[in-house]
């Protein structure tokens, strides 16, 4: 059980939500969120919208949030109200991590904006033809130094976020055989996956200034890996998750990495280090969770062998079940694995759906809607 005299932690949550926006009989990306970003002005939204790296994808940032009750409402308040501005503009909002019908090799026009036209310019067709949609969750954590050590922590179990989260099998307009193309498809950008293990801060912050002067990054403040410490707020930032189809499936998230990281802040208060483990092994469990999902093989980082997918999510929640308990979120988050566990995660239901109706059936598997109430969770 977790220690009595421990501080009550301060795991503050927010999230970043990714959406794209797409036309509702194509199903291929429009840049329509200039539009729809200004037909929400003047409205009371919790959550801070605005333009992502492609005028097709759109971010709902919530604020700070001291619970998962508190989240879940601005996360389907966020999405209602960008489904009904959307539809003002002829347009439909997905919640997947890769657009299921662009043409193969489109270029997707930049974002206004400085450095969103930097990226563009660094990484040319990977960012223009990057039509992809991800789920970050933010932990409060005020000093740099322990956010590197709590990132050193998280390592070995973001390959089984990602299986969770798994929501993009489409792309093209055909099954690419993968639980999450958004992750293959990021692997294009330079230091997509598993952080490197880091000694301190230092070695950090010389890592990423590195990669700048070495010209595959656009300034120092930029990184692909899948958690760091955030470089605009004190928080810890996990960006390993596809766009999620459902307000329960972002809760989940959240819940589980605010109790990974709480049970990171405890182990370092034990004096338990993390592991720097072998990268390759980090490599391919990524992989095979982005191949996988839920439904397959997946790598231990711990153990470096191969084991059911069903085994890592075990292994997961007996990691954090006293972390689970501490934040007060025990009850809600396992009853959440298990209703993913019996409906399947996005990959799957999108591909049951399409089984039945073809793309476009999954795509209205994950097409945000406008009614009110119809924007929550339905996994329970």
């Amino acid at each position: 059980m977790l220690d009595e005299s421990a501080p009550p932690w301060d795991a503050t949550l927010g999230v970043e939500e990714e959406f794209l926006i797409a036309d509702p009989v194509r199903l291929e990306p429009v840049a329509a969120v200039p539009d729809i970003l200004h037909t929400l002005e003047g409205q009371a939204v919790a959550a801070d919208l605005k333009p992502e790296l492609l005028a097709s994808q759109v971010e709902a940032a919530t604020g700070v949030c001291g619970t998962l009750a508190a989240l879940r409402a601005q996360l389907a308040q966020s999405r209602q109200v960008l489904a009904e501005a959307a539809g003002v503009h002829g347009a439909v909002v997905l919640s997947t991590g890769f657009a299921p019908d662009s043409p193969d090799g489109a270029a997707h026009e930049v974002s206004a904006g400085e450095r969103y036209q930097k990226v563009g310019d660094l990484y040319q067709a990977v960012a223009t033809d990057y039509s992809a949609c991800g789920c970050h969750v933010h932990v409060g954590i005020g000093d740099r130094e322990t956010a590197v050590a709590v990132v050193n922590h998280l390592r070995p179990w973001l390959p089984t976020l990602l299986a969770l989260s798994a929501n993009s099998p489409f792309a093209g307009g055909r099954d690419t055989g993968y639980a999450s193309w958004r992750a293959v498809t990021q692997c294009r950008f330079p230091g997509f996956g598993v952080p490197p293990w880091f000694a301190d801060l230092a070695a950090y912050e010389e890592a990423l200034a590195r990669r700048s002067d070495l010209g595959i990054t656009v300034d120092s403040r930029m990184t692909f890996w899948c958690a760091r410490p955030s470089e605009h707020v004190p928080t810890v930032e996990v960006r390993v998750a596809d766009a999620l189809a459902t307000v329960d499936e972002t809760v989940l998230q959240a819940g589980l990495v605010r109790a990974l990281v709480v049970r990171a802040q405890l182990d370092l208060k034990a004096g338990r280090e993390a592991q720097p483990g072998d990268p390759f092994v980090a490599e391919a469990a990524m992989w095979s969770a982005a191949r996988y999902g839920l439904d397959g093989p997946g790598v231990d980082p711990l153990s470096e062998r191969r084991v059911p997918a069903d085994q890592l999510v075990d292994d997961l929640l007996a990691h954090v079940e006293d972390a689970l308990t501490e934040t007060g979120d025990r009850d809600e988050v396992f009853d959440l694995v298990a209703a993913v566990r019996s409906a399947g995660n996005g990959a799957r239901r999108q591909r049951d759906a399409a089984r039945a109706g073809g793309v476009r059936r999954a795509a209205d598997l994950v097409t945000l809607r406008a009614e009110p109430g119809d924007t929550d969770g339905w996994l329970r």
